[in-house]
């Protein structure tokens, strides 16, 4: 059956039916699916967080590599992964999806339940949304969060002597991505948004900047030195990488470490500390905190004259 069959009202319905236990117990919801907007509610004392990602056929994802059911996960980790990167913890998300009428509806229902999966896992359910006819398909989320009244993670906040970390690992998905890309497997992965971890940071009194790895860490480090007028210096053989890592590039034939450093979609935290007299918070020590596992990759230094090429993703 394709969606043409099914037609708009019908897949609204669909769509609704099976988003009905993400919203079972959400926080701050007033209005959801069923009026012309939704309605939230925040907690006194927060602020509102609104974050929006588009993922495009042919330039996000393929049919032919990935199950619908991992893209849709995928999708919304994207702004999960912003909301983290704030400090932000999720409230819900609208999806706007625009597809031609000869997609499969099976098609349709995988990529639902892989976004559904994601909402009810990290407490952010499906509110609202809307249904166009289009060439290929696009998938648009827009995610509200909220955070402490005054605590958002921000990028311009990195400062010279600074320690520069990153959660997790580096490449992973990146290298699933290029062994499918030659067609040597299927991108199965899902990255996990680290929203506990950003909460955390947030609550620091010594955090600088923060962001989240989407285009490469050196394409996001990049962002933060220039909202923030600095430059670093990063210890590259100090950075991250799943295990059998390099082994696995060498097969395929590409550098390690430019995948690790310029391959994206890790959806890690990058963020900087205050350095202090004292030799500050270990690594390890900052992992038992944050909730998952942390590196230390270099620090903050005065903005220098000549800054090397731009790398990583870039849209234009």
């Amino acid at each position: 059956m394709k969606l043409r069959d099914l037609g708009e009202f019908g897949l609204i319905e669909r769509i609704e039916r099976a988003a009905s236990r993400s919203r079972a117990g959400a926080r701050g919801l007033i209005v959801g699916i069923g009026d012309d907007a939704a309605v939230l509610r925040p907690p006194a004392g927060e602020d509102w967080v609104v974050t929006t990602d588009a993922l495009v056929e042919g330039t996000h994802f393929r049919w032919s590599n990935q199950s619908a059911r991992c893209i849709g996960r995928r999708a919304l980790v994207a702004n999960l992964s912003d909301l983290a990167a704030m400090g932000a913890r999720p409230l819900g998300f609208v999806f706007a999806l625009a597809a031609p009428p000869s997609l499969e509806v099976r098609t349709l229902d995988g990529l639902v339940a892989g976004l559904l999966a994601e909402a009810e896992t990290h407490g952010c359910p499906l509110i609202g949304g809307n249904l166009s006819r289009a060439r290929q398909t696009s998938i648009t989320i827009t995610a509200q969060g909220c955070v402490k009244r005054g605590r958002a993670l921000l990028r311009d906040a990195a400062r010279p002597g600074d320690r520069i970390f990153v959660t997790g690992t580096l490449g992973g998905v990146a290298l699933e991505v290029a062994r499918a890309a030659v067609g040597r497997g299927r991108v199965r992965g899902v990255p996990i948004p680290r929203l506990r971890a950003g909460r955390a940071l947030a609550r620091m009194s010594d955090v600088g900047a923060c962001i989240d790895i989407s285009d490469g860490l050196l394409a996001d480090l990049d962002h933060v030195l220039d909202r923030s007028g600095c430059s670093a210096e990063l210890d590259l053989a100090s950075l991250p990488r799943p295990p059998r890592f390099e082994a696995a590039c060498r097969r395929l034939g590409v550098d390690p470490i430019r995948l690790a450093t310029c391959g994206g979609e890790d959806y890690e935290l990058l963020f900087t500390l205050r350095a202090s007299r004292a030799a500050g918070p270990t690594a390890a020590a900052l992992a038992r905190r944050l909730g998952v596992a942390v590196t230390e990759i270099g620090k903050v230094v005065k903005k220098v004259a000549e800054r090397r090429k731009k790398a990583g993703w870039r849209h234009f």
